[in-house]
């Protein structure tokens, strides 16, 4: 499952790529290594003609419980095998379809009683376009109106099999051909999206575990290629 995440890119390289417009007020402090569980924000992409900003970890639009993190600690990714059934989930599709830019995620490999740890990024493109979903929450509490995302996940190809050896799942990565169609998807249309997405696109390197679990774990350090005995020094690019 895809709980970490990077995204370093400048607005103006989203705003090239993705062919949106970006908000004065929208940031764009790199985000090196974000856990999903601290619900970061996130520059998103929809149907809207500008970039958005929302947190990870869908709140469904009905939520009417104190404490929204209970439910968005359990929504940061949405299998796409079960998305049109999930209470969660089901309103969105054909709805409220997005793209998560993605520098990189991060992912463990397991090896006896070991989990070594995995910067998975783009062989040759800069950026991952991830499939997702969102939704608009109103906060009882606050008044606030909030946007919240899910990424959408399948069944790991080869590539991602190897490295994600345990639950053997990868979040689903859309090529620059794929992208506007999946945002006007209509529910009926869905599954052709799901597809496994080819090796090739792939590359990865372990990272620095210590530097993982540090106060640190926010910086560029950690993308850098972490070297053992096991592993032979390689480039990030």
């Amino acid at each position: 499952m895809c709980y970490s995440n990077s995204l370093t890119s400048k607005n103006v390289d989203l705003s090239k790529k993705y062919k949106r417009k970006v908000p004065s007020e929208i940031a764009e402090e790199p985000l090196f290594h974000a856990s999903g569980f601290s619900f970061p924000e996130w520059r998103v992409i929809t149907k809207d003609p500008k970039i958005s900003v929302m947190n990870w970890g869908l709140i469904p639009s009905w939520f009417k419980g104190e404490n929204w993190s209970d439910i968005a600690s359990k929504t940061l990714n949405a299998r796409s095998e079960t998305v049109t059934e999930k209470a969660s989930f089901k309103h969105l599709i054909g709805r409220n379809h997005c793209i998560i830019p993605s520098t990189g995620f991060f992912e463990y490999q397991t090896k006896g009683k070991e989990k070594i740890p995995y910067f998975v990024h783009p062989k040759q493109d800069k950026l991952f376009s991830m499939a997702g979903i969102y939704d608009e929450y109103l906060d009882l509490k606050t008044g606030e109106k909030k946007y919240t995302f899910s990424i959408l996940t399948s069944a790991a190809n080869e590539f991602m099999s190897d490295i994600h050896n345990s639950k053997k799942r990868m979040p689903i990565m859309l090529t620059d051909d794929k992208i506007e169609p999946w945002l006007q998807a209509k529910e009926n249309e869905i599954q052709s999206f799901f597809q496994l997405t080819p090796n090739e696109l792939f590359a990865a390197h372990t990272i620095n575990p210590k530097l993982l679990k540090s106060e640190k774990h926010n910086s560029p350090e950690i993308l850098l290629e972490y070297i053992t005995n096991r592993f032979e020094q390689g480039s990030l690019f």
